[in-house]
């Protein structure tokens, strides 16, 4: 089989040279006393240092030394320094080749050591065949199958013959999973799923490109479109237990290139391949296709609501200049009947002199109908969403696999009657609670109730599978929550940071509420509160006062005038070459290294600045659009950018620099809104702060180090507090981050529980605080001062009862089974009567009235969530500079596409960020070699977010670049 190149360059450097720094050095290079006595048995200082070194290259990295390899000094130094010589000494180390040899064979005998050759070679190459198919990457597999032949103390062989024998093992690996794929397709199947290929939807296109365009929607004909290809999807019959067992990373691989083959590229392809590629997009096709249908319906649902609402206030409006006349008839009737009462005239002759009896009528009828106008809420509006509903709402409920618990059944029965086309029941409406507003409306003799019983049935199906109530099978997103969950057996085992016994954690809290309480009341009896007084039982909260010295201006504007100017693809070449970035972007099909590094450079350039692939061909000379859109499409995924990104953060975090900043140990995170086309409006995208333009928010994560380590899209309608445990917990510097800053739109009670259970400490900067009330166990024992800052008592039987499902739902984000924002959400919507949401909501209030505590007692947590938050909010000035393409919009229509952008910019971002701060170092160390005050104090309000020395616009010219730095 041909060899197929697994590592770059720095990749295999990385696991393969010397180390040099001092850690690894006393890591793997320290001798212990045996080591030395056996250095010793060598006569000659030469061979003592070259026997030493030989031995310590066997333990790590594993290999042998090369004839002639150059040894790093603080190597040699290092060795020799322990067994008394001098690093020269190794200078004259085999001369002989013989001595070299004599001194492997010594170690071998000496510590066990092994060839990669006959047995061991075999167990090396079974181990391979057995976890190849797990490995997620190349590297990944070449690094496991060094570090298990370290274990096994097997000597590593060349870097071809390990590139060679994992490259062999992952596509002997790739052929059997296809080949097992395609042995469970009979041969009808087979000829249905080749059919994708051979069938035209229409004049243009196939019907397997057909069936992979499909993306979330705003009406009845985009829901449509989609059931027509679920359908289509569910006439082909293809069970999903045709990938059971295959690990789940294989089967987004294959759909992921499924969806970048054209259709003559499919049909030209190994049939066993093939297959699995169209058998794995056919099921995870129907499972996503599903979703969209459902998030669809949510989004009709949204827009109906909205509509309503507007109907509603429109209609306020336009009654006011009537409202107006009638109050106005009133008064004058009323004024009339006052005067008449006393000069002792009828009732009768003052109404005629007022109005008369015909106007008076009038005006009574005027304000029977105004009354209703004004009383009215949106519900008496929502009628009107039934043409909607009537174009697909049948033929969604009977395409869709919709399960629910045993409180939706009543639900699930309701919506069966629309699916077949049944008589509404006359006055049944089980499924609405007893207080609902709906049922008063269905009662109201105006109303179409068949219509609205049928709207009523559709908007309760929304809610309910936003909060889990029922669910699809096989779905990604609405999947039934406690088959979703880890099980709590598992979850004991997981070692979480909070106890497994709720007992134990409630005598924490207890305690640290009390002392928290009594020290909250002291501070205010004595009148030493330090960020606020209350008085009255009514907390008043002081605004923080800034704390930059004025001479931090001063230095800021010096460091950045002794900053280069350079130009975007400049910066782009140099952190490239420094932190191998681009190691990240392998092929999605062979997994093998990007060669073609500049083409790469202008793809993540052409998404940093919102540009597009066509203009950025055209504003550079090196690459047209074919060749940018096919690297784009084999090499630049959201998991590759994430890759990079994480490498980035990782490489300024070691700058100097950086040390100034933070140690990476909090973050703050924060929206921010981008605007998009004018189709925001019907998708559903429009969000009131941001006025009526159309848009969606970058959710972002930024170390105290300003490194932006994780973002998502979100849309501009949504709450941020679920989304902020996703950062934290889906990516490396997310789990290291110990203090969460967040402002007013990221705190709920449920993330306080979330965070807390997790090991995070959580402190948002809460805009309504003084109206945030205290949460207790027991009132009796609330200090005098703070009673009137007492809110419920804490219900803690309800946490003791749902303790293991506490666990559970902790476990389930940890160990990524489900984003913790969309287990949170589900939560959220859950009906108030669900104990697990209402055990969350207590802990919560737990966690927020100890936050509430400590912030008012505590000056310094409040200034480091300031700082926090505003290196967070700093980021958005850099990246509207940035974002210089479309005028700014976000034009892609697709999630994958916004999605593509976002990441883009915010990989762009951190790049700037790293070499800033490396500049910064630079202009730091130019000061001090002048010998000008350069306190350490200050530096802490230096930020690396500036860029009026970078060149963004122009045409985008790229120096030579070496390919394997």
């Amino acid at each position: 089989m041909a060899h197929r190149a697994v590592l770059t360059a720095r990749q295999s450097a990385a696991l393969f040279d010397l180390p040099t720094e001092e850690m690894a050095l006393l890591r793997h290079y320290t001798l212990d006393d045996e080591d030395i006595e056996h250095i010793r048995t060598r006569r000659r200082p030469e061979n003592q240092i070259g026997f030493a070194l030989q031995l310590c290259a066997f333990r790590f990295p594993g290999r042998l030394l090369k004839a002639g390899e150059v040894i790093p000094e603080p190597v040699s130094r290092f060795i020799a320094a322990q067994i008394g010589l001098k690093p020269d000494n190794l200078l004259q180390y085999a001369a002989r080749e013989k001595t070299r040899r004599e001194h492997l064979v010594s170690l071998r005998k000496m510590y066990g050591y092994k060839m990669f050759a006959g047995k061991h070679a075999k167990k090396m190459q079974r181990w391979l065949d057995q976890h190849a198919e797990a490995a997620q990457s190349s590297e990944g597999l070449v690094r496991g199958f060094v570090e298990e032949c370290r274990r096994r103390q097997i000597i590593l062989p060349g870097l071809s013959v390990i590139e060679r024998h994992c490259a062999d093992a992952l596509v002997a690996a790739e052929q059997r999973i296809e080949a097992r794929i395609a042995a469970r397709l009979d041969l009808e199947m087979k000829a249905k799923l080749n059919g994708l290929l051979n069938e035209d939807a229409d004049s243009r296109i196939s019907r397997f490109i057909w069936l992979r365009q499909f993306e979330v929607g705003k009406n009845s004909a985009d829901i449509n479109r989609q059931l027509d290809r679920l359908e289509f999807l569910q006439r082909i019959g293809l069970s999903p237990a045709v990938l059971d067992d295959i690990p789940a990373h294989r089967v987004a691989r294959l759909r992921r290139q499924g969806e970048r083959y054209f259709t003559d590229g499919l049909r030209d392809i190994t049939s066993d391949r093939r297959l699995a590629i169209l058998a794995a997009c056919v099921v995870e096709w129907a499972a996503a296709i599903a979703d969209t249908v459902v998030e669809t319906h949510d989004r009709i649902v949204g827009s109906i609501w909205r509509e309503a609402k507007r109907i509603c206030d429109a209609r306020v409006t336009a009654a006011q200049s009537e409202i107006a006349a009638t109050l106005a008839g009133f008064e004058t009737l009323g004024t009339t009947l006052l005067i008449a009462k006393g000069d002792e005239v009828a009732v009768a002759g003052a109404v005629d002199a007022s109005c008369g009896w015909d106007a008076l009528e009038n005006l009574v009828a005027t304000a029977g109908s105004l009354s209703k106008t004004v009383k009215a809420d949106a519900l008496a509006y929502v009628e009107q969403g039934y043409h909607r509903f009537k174009l697909y709402a049948p033929r969604m409920l009977a395409t869709l696999d919709i399960t629910g618990a045993s409180v939706a059944q009543p639900l699930l029965a309701a919506a069966d009657v629309i699916r077949d086309r049944q008589d509404i029941p006359s006055r049944s409406a089980p499924f609405l609670q007893p207080r609902s507003k709906w049922r008063w409306h269905l009662r109201d003799p105006e109303t179409n109730r068949d219509r609205l019983w049928v709207v009523a049935v559709l908007f309760h199906l929304r809610e309910a599978f936003r909060s889990g109530d029922v669910w699809l099978a096989h779905s990604r997103r609405y999947s039934d929550l406690k088959q979703a969950l880890v099980p709590v057996e598992a979850a004991q085992t997981m070692g979480l940071s909070m106890p497994l016994e709720p007992e134990v954690w409630l005598a924490d809290r207890k305690q640290r509420l009390e002392d928290g309480l009594h020290r909250l009341a002291k501070a205010v009896r004595n009148g030493v509160l330090p960020s606020g007084i209350i008085e009255d039982g009514r907390l008043r909260v002081e605004r923080l006062e800034a704390d930059v010295p004025a001479e931090a201006d001063n230095l800021i504007l010096d460091l950045y005038r002794r900053l280069p100017e350079a130009r975007i693809t400049d910066i782009l070449m140099d952190v490239a070459n420094e932190t191998g970035f681009t190691d990240a972007f392998a092929h999605l099909r062979t997994g093998a290294p990007c060669k073609d590094r500049l083409g790469l450079l202008n793809v993540i350039l052409a998404e940093g600045l919102n540009l597009g692939l066509s203009k950025m061909a055209g504003a550079s000379s090196t690459h047209n659009f074919k060749q940018l859109a096919r690297l784009s499409n084999w090499h630049v995924e959201s998991e590759a950018i994430n890759r990079a990104l994480a490498m980035v953060i990782e490489a300024q975090a070691w700058l100097p620099m950086a040390k100034y900043w933070g140690a990476g140990e909090t973050a703050s995170s924060d929206g921010q809104f981008f605007p998009t086309t004018r189709q925001g409006e019907a998708m559903n995208l429009i969000n009131a702060k941001y006025g009526h333009e159309p848009g969606l928010k970058a959710y972002t994560h930024v170390s105290d180090q300003y490194g932006p380590f994780a973002t998502q899209v979100i849309p501009a309608t949504v709450n941020e507090a679920p989304y902020i445990l996703d950062g934290l917990l889906m990516n490396p510097s997310g789990k290291r981050i110990k203090e969460q800053y967040a402002d007013t739109g990221g705190f709920t009670d449920l993330v306080f529980a979330a965070t807390s259970l997790l090991g995070y400490r959580f402190i948002p900067r809460i805009k309504d605080l003084p109206s945030k009330r205290l949460h207790v166990f027991d009132r009796h024992g609330v200090p005098n001062e703070l009673k009137g800052l007492i809110g419920d008592r804490i219900r803690e039987n309800t946490i003791i009862a749902n303790w293991p499902d506490v666990l559970r739902c902790i476990a389930t984000m940890l160990s990524g089974r489900m984003q913790p924002s969309q287990l949170l959400k589900k939560l959220a919507a859950r009906p108030r009567q669900h104990d697990l949401a209402i055990a969350l909501r207590e802990i919560g209030r737990i966690e927020r009235t100890l936050f509430i505590i400590d912030w008012l007692l505590d000056t310094d947590m409040q200034r480091r969530a300031q700082i926090g938050l505003n290196k967070g909010e700093a980021h958005h000035a850099l990246k509207n500079a940035l974002r210089i393409g479309r005028q700014g919009e976000i034009r892609d229509r697709t999630t994958e596409g916004q999605h593509f952008r976002i990441a883009g910019l915010n990989l762009l971002t951190a790049i700037i960020i790293y070499w800033n701060t490396k500049q910064l170092g630079f202009a730091v160390a130019a000061r001090q070699k002048a010998g000008l005050d350069t306190p350490a104090y200050l530096l802490s309000h230096i930020s690396p977010l500036g860029w009026a020395h970078i060149i963004l616009t122009g045409e985008y010219r790229w120096r030579q670049m070496a390919e394997n730095p």
